[in-house]
């Protein structure tokens, strides 16, 4: 028993040496490059010292050319990455990166058909920093819709087929290729089983077919990640896509009234709401309310928030007494909100074209869908102009923070990762000022940008996909890739028409498009 606690403390001790020579290669790699460009560049391998050598057999060893550094950081941080994997002790962390499931302890607090709830987690030990995902869905508003939801998508009503790990992607990636500043946080994933915009706070009874325990589900988790490190927290951000980024901003202020009344003010928590900000528009057609695709979004979330005891941020419920379904529609709750929240949102929302009744599939749209199309955009440009922290592009598209390429997509050539961390830091310079000056109060939306970090960051060019860095889009018949000019002949966009309005030259506004601007 002796000699096996002696082996796992060498082991232990193996495990920082070889980690910290990983360090030591990549601190000390910027400055061998400068060394190298004064003269001729040649290999330079890396010796190994005597304890490193003696890896069990079959570990491959790898030979680190320093010269890639001076044509391609790509091939260099690859070559990093081999040689981490090459080392056995670090390599063997490479097995923990998945997120694991954890049901809830407390058992009361379920999915709709009373199957337990639970989260993901991977958690990274020494890091002051969780990030706690809430995934999205749509939703149903009664029992003929929810029937019908748990027919068709289980998987978003109960947790008996949730598998026991997932991997993490975009803002959840542990690789800091893909994500590069939160990458080595705590990561939480909250899979979505409650169907009510993460509202709910209604158990399953003898008289109620579905549980809609949304809310309640979040503040089980929070309670759950205190006993394993966030008691200790600095920060925690809750993010969210779509239906998830609408329960941000409905929750975002509850989890930090939750932590404050346990005791832990000192834990920040701020939201970050990706393709959640909705519009109660008028539909482009209207259809009657039978299922949740064609209902009018302000009908279904009147009925669904009647259905499920849906709870919004009690500032928000003040403004809007006997009218809290306007607390799901972004523009009308984001003001009432004391903790600072990050807005992500498409200017051409594909769920909300589809809730308007704007249906792309594969047959050119007339001129009405088109005005109503790119009028929606500049609606949603109207509803984010008092949002100091934001990413808006114009693209057609929903969800972004969980891609793996969410760094590609740029607004003003600024990147959704750079300008997060533009606003952390923001965020960071407003708290020190405030404390400086006697004012604690950490919650406030203001945050003074510093210099060559925007935070404001929305497309102003009028059309889907003006902007060159939107994803690829794809005929929805044939699977082909369209260009830019390709898709808005696609969808009937006339080019002499568009530069007369824009006052501007046809053949000008032809190479525009053609360059993607």
């Amino acid at each position: 028993m002796r000699s096996g606690g002696v082996q796992g403390r060498s082991g232990g001790v193996s495990v920082v040496r070889s980690c910290l020579l990983l360090l030591l290669i990549q601190v000390s790699a910027p400055a061998e490059a400068r060394r190298l460009r004064g003269g001729r560049a040649q290999t330079r391998r890396v010796q190994l010292s005597p304890p490193y050598r003696e890896r069990p057999e079959g570990a491959e060893s790898f030979p680190l050319d320093f010269t890639a550094v001076e044509g391609n950081m790509d091939n260099f941080m690859i070559q990093i990455k081999n040689l981490a994997q090459s080392l056995y002790p670090c390599s063997a962390q490479k097995l923990d990166q998945d997120m694991k499931l954890h049901f809830l302890k407390n058992a009361s607090v379920t999915c709709n058909d009373g199957s337990p709830a639970g989260y993901y987690i991977k958690e990274s030990k020494g890091s002051k920093r969780w990030l706690v995902f809430l995934e999205g869905g749509w939703y149903c508003f009664n029992k003929q819709t929810c029937d019908v939801r748990y027919e068709t998508m289980r998987r978003l009503m109960s947790s008996t087929k949730w598998p026991t790990t997932r991997t993490g992607t975009g803002i959840l990636s542990p690789q800091p290729e893909e994500n590069p500043h939160w990458w080595n946080a705590n990561m939480v994933f909250i899979p979505y089983c409650s169907s009510d915009v993460w509202s709910g706070a209604t158990a399953k009874t003898d008289n109620n077919d579905y549980a809609f325990m949304g809310s309640l589900i979040i503040k089980e988790v929070v309670n759950e990640l205190l006993t394993k490190g966030l008691d200790n927290a600095k920060v925690l951000l809750l993010a969210g896509s779509s239906a998830g980024g609408t329960g941000v901003l409905l929750n975002v202020d509850h989890v930090a009234e939750q932590l404050e009344s346990q005791g832990y003010p000192g834990v920040r928590v701020k939201g970050l709401a990706d393709s959640g900000w909705f519009l109660d528009n008028k539909q482009y057609r209207f259809t009657d309310c039978l299922d949740t695709i064609t209902c009018a979004p302000t009908e279904a979330i009147k009925r669904g928030i009647r259905y499920w005891g849906g709870l919004v941020p009690e500032s928000c419920r003040q403004a809007h007494v006997g009218e809290e379904w306007n607390c799901f529609f972004g523009y009308k709750v984001y003001p009432t909100l004391k903790s600072p929240v990050f807005v992500v949102q498409w200017l051409f929302d594909e769920a909300q074209l589809t809730v308007d009744n704007i249906h792309l599939t594969g047959q050119p749209v007339h001129e009405g869908q088109w005005r109503y199309i790119q009028n929606l955009g500049q609606e949603l440009r109207n509803t984010l102009h008092d949002v100091p922290a934001m990413f808006a592009p114009a693209c057609l598209s929903h969800e972004l923070i969980t891609r793996t390429n969410w760094m590609d997509i740029q607004v003003k050539g600024t990147s959704l990762p750079r300008a997060l961390y533009c606003w952390d830091r923001g965020l960071q310079d407003t708290i020190h000022t405030n404390n400086s000056h006697g004012n604690h109060n950490h919650q406030n939306h203001k945050v003074q940008p510093m210099r060559g970090c925007p935070l404001h960051l929305i497309d102003s060019c009028p059309w889907p996909h003006c902007n060159p860095t939107c994803p690829t889009i794809r005929d929805q018949l044939t699977g082909q890739e369209m260009s830019v000019i390709q898709f808005l002949k696609h969808l009937g966009f006339d080019v002499q028409k568009m530069a007369q309005q824009q006052g501007m030259d046809p053949g000008k506004l032809l190479g525009m498009l053609n360059n993607g601007n």
